[in-house]
């Protein structure tokens, strides 16, 4: 298993909003891959997110719903990304210790 400094966050949360973290040797193991490809998911669903936005933004017929709703939606992806960010930049920074 991974020293306690080395354990990678997972893209989701537990209970109560709290981080998840995983312990393993085995970068290609099941919970490695699935969290891989959550991270792939959350990615590509905050770059469509922005092209949405950007849309709502240039209609002039969008009301305040339509602006809050995309702040919200907006707000989770930007939450997702930045986990993803964190988590990757702690995985670089690990194999890089280690090479």
């Amino acid at each position: 298993m991974t020293p306690q400094n080395e354990l990678r966050l997972l893209p989701w949360s537990g209970t109560d909003g709290k981080p998840c973290y995983l312990s393993t040797d085995d970068s290609g193991g099941y919970m490695s891959r699935l969290a891989d490809n959550i991270e792939a998911v959350q990615l590509g669903m905050a770059a469509d997110l922005g092209e949405q936005v950007s849309a709502v933004l240039g209609d002039r017929g969008a009301g305040p719903e339509d602006v809050r709703r995309m702040v919200t939606e907006l707000t989770g992806a930007l939450r997702d990304v930045l986990r993803v960010a964190n988590s990757r930049g702690h995985l670089l920074a690990v194999s890089e210790r280690h090479s």
